[in-house]
């Protein structure tokens, strides 16, 4: 099957080698008034003027319509699969009631813990994947999947079997990642150890059953200590697990020298990053992962991305998405956020959202930018140019989403719905 898009008002993408670090994040890519000659799933051309030379018989047209288009989105840390919600916390949180004492009523985590627990397969299948169509809608195409509402092995594989099946059925690329080291369960308040040796016994069951691609740890104060999250992650790594990391979200305790040390593909959070951490991610391979909608939503600082690009880490901005600190799948309200908290130009946004998160998922050799050889992962924008985009904020401006060549999106509606 062969597919032109044609009348595209421009392309935007970064070309750079990945990580792309510091300043060279905005080192953008425009093509103007091109066409793209899609082979089955793979850009075979992307050409500038008349593309009625390349047509064939059998080739089918899209018309752009003068729109804006960019790589498809790849949003790399979210946790997707939960039960329930938690608006009957929100007033609470608002009237400034401390999260301890949410907690202690049986909220916070545990009510999301609780819920998914009692969940049914299905019903977490089904509201997975209802917010999976949303994602798709504001233009995700690749994703990261965490578990850790289950804190038990039973409703963590549970968990990560629907993200399995989610990734079988859903057109979005799903990869997976097994967070048992989310929180600590109440029932092992006092027993630590006992629970951490479980988590350590759970990933070869896991990694047996080709569950995850990536382990995880919450390394925080009253979470896990850095010396926890590096016996964890060891042996996760010694057992063939990618490595991510929550570290540096409320305390610097550590985790981030963790993380580099052990290779891990991302840190993840980092709003009290220090100095001193900052300069040796710059100097790594591992992208800082930053959730600026999470602080957002809960009214916290936010990492010091501009401090962090000019000393020259690789940065992604991903959602967070859960059902805690970021009820949200509008991917797209994160990116503008990005910019206007995390003071991020658009073209650093971009490849943010794009070429550096698919190198963490190691799959910046098929996504993450439109070139020649790539898979057709595409998004038209209802946008006169790229920094329209991040400054119109809070609506969806998609026009069309392809996927591996293939519309799936069109003015907002998934096609065949």
């Amino acid at each position: 099957m062969k597919t032109i898009i044609y009348n595209i008002k421009t392309i935007y993408t970064s070309t750079e080698k990945p990580p792309v670090k510091g300043k060279n994040m905005s080192l953008i890519r425009e093509i103007h008034d091109p066409y793209i000659i899609i082979e089955d799933d793979i850009i075979k051309a992307v050409k500038t003027g008349d593309y009625h030379k390349d047509l064939s018989d059998s080739c089918e047209l899209y018309d752009a319509k003068n729109k804006i288009m960019v790589p498809g989105l790849i949003d790399s840390h979210t946790h997707l699969v939960f039960a329930g919600s938690r608006e009957s916390e929100f007033s609470k949180k608002i009237a400034g009631v401390p999260y301890l004492d949410i907690l202690k009523a049986g909220g916070g985590i545990l009510n999301t813990v609780e819920a998914t627990k009692n969940a049914s397969f299905d019903e977490l299948y089904q509201q997975s994947k209802k917010s999976l169509d949303q994602m798709l809608r504001f233009g995700v195409t690749s994703l990261e999947v965490k578990s850790g509402y289950g804190l038990d092995l039973q409703t963590e594989m549970k968990q990560l079997k629907v993200a399995k099946k989610l990734n079988e059925n859903h057109p979005i690329d799903i990869y997976i990642t097994y967070l048992g080291a989310h929180a600590l369960p109440k029932e092992y308040k006092d027993r630590r150890q006992e629970y951490i040796s479980q988590i350590i016994a759970d990933l070869q069951i896991i990694k047996n059953e080709k569950l995850a691609e990536y382990a995880d740890v919450f390394c925080e104060t009253g979470v896990f200590t850095a010396k926890e999250t590096n016996e964890i992650l060891s042996h996760a790594k010694a057992l063939g697990f990618k490595l991510r990391l929550h570290a540096d979200e409320i305390d610097s305790i550590g985790g981030s020298k963790v993380g580099i040390n052990m290779q891990a593909k991302t840190l993840d959070h980092l709003m009290a990053i220090t100095e001193e951490d900052m300069d040796l991610l710059a100097k790594s391979k591992t992208i800082a992962n930053l959730l600026p909608s999470t602080s957002f939503f809960l009214n916290k600082d936010y990492a010091p991305a501009r401090k962090m690009i000019d000393k020259g880490v690789a940065i992604a901005v991903s959602s967070d998405y859960n059902p805690g600190s970021t009820p949200s799948e509008n991917y797209q309200l994160t990116l503008q956020i990005a910019g206007n908290k995390l003071r991020m130009l658009p073209a650093e946004i971009l490849t943010a959202s794009t070429m550096n998160p698919a190198y963490s998922l190691d799959i910046h050799d098929i996504v993450g930018s439109i070139e020649v050889g790539k898979k057709a992962d595409l998004v038209l924008l209802d946008c006169p140019n790229l920094d329209y985009f991040i400054y119109h904020y809070g609506i969806n401006h998609t026009f069309a989403v392809f996927k591996n060549g293939k519309l799936l999106v069109e003015n907002q509606r998934i096609v065949g719905e």
